[in-house]
């Protein structure tokens, strides 16, 4: 036995660092960390601007603004520095966010629901309130 055989892997087939699934490779690199880091601080500072300098009348397009650009805050973590996509772990990292998106779905319902019964339901001297003179 040679000393090249040493370095085969178990099964007896490939290279030593080839584990044999055809999984592709994720490329990590400085500029991806660096275009995630302007992209979240670009999606971090629009909301502040639109919430400080008050651009929308309504309360409701403000907040609604805010949501979608979280959302897509969210997808530029996952790519940029969690390296989730549909390709890595055999598909399995799109199907662990999938299940992650509908609990956070689920819970985010259910909070509104009891947020709006609660408001609704309150007792009938506590919609008022006081201004002071």
């Amino acid at each position: 036995m040679s000393a090249h055989d040493d370095t085969l892997p178990a099964h007896g087939h490939g290279h030593a660092g080839d584990h044999g699934h055809g999984e592709a490779e994720i490329h990590i690199s400085l500029g991806g960390y660096v275009t995630g880091f302007v992209l979240s601080v670009i999606l971090t500072a629009i909301p502040f601007w639109l919430v400080m300098g008050k651009v929308f009348e309504q309360s409701s397009t403000t907040a609604m603004v805010l949501l979608a650009l979280g959302a897509v805050q969210i997808v530029v973590h996952m790519i940029y520095f969690l390296h989730l996509n549909a390709r890595s772990e055999g598909g399995w990292n799109m199907l662990a966010l999938i299940f992650t998106l509908v609990l956070v779905v689920i819970t985010l319902t259910g909070t509104l629901w009891v947020m709006f019964h609660l408001n609704s339901n309150m007792m009938p001297g506590m919609h008022t309130t006081k201004t002071l003179p």
